[in-house]
């Protein structure tokens, strides 16, 4: 038998896992609806996520594409931070050198 699904705030969960170096920012991110979860356009910065849920949002000159895989109850290090998500983008094509 499985318990509730564990949620927790859509800009406390883009903080804790270091996708914004602020709360404040992650919330202003959010709030200017820049921020789709499971494709849907949200401008609540309390929009509840979890386990299972994708984020798109831009970062930087990116467009992130993010799977939640857990939630965590403080901000960690980065080692600790990378540990709940998946990252879904696709790696960089590195440029080929023409044969010589």
């Amino acid at each position: 038998m499985t318990g509730p699904r564990v949620t927790v705030r859509l800009d406390k969960w883009l903080w804790h896992a270091r996708f914004f170096r602020t709360r404040s920012l992650a919330t202003a991110e959010v709030a200017a609806g820049h921020v789709r979860v499971n494709g849907t356009r949200t401008a609540k910065p309390a929009h509840a996520v979890g386990a299972g849920d994708t984020l798109t949002f831009p970062q930087g000159a990116a467009i992130r594409l993010i799977r939640i895989l857990q939630t965590a109850p403080r901000r960690g290090s980065a080692p600790e931070a990378q540990q709940l998500y998946l990252d879904l983008d696709l790696p960089p094509v590195a440029a080929s050198s023409p044969l010589e």
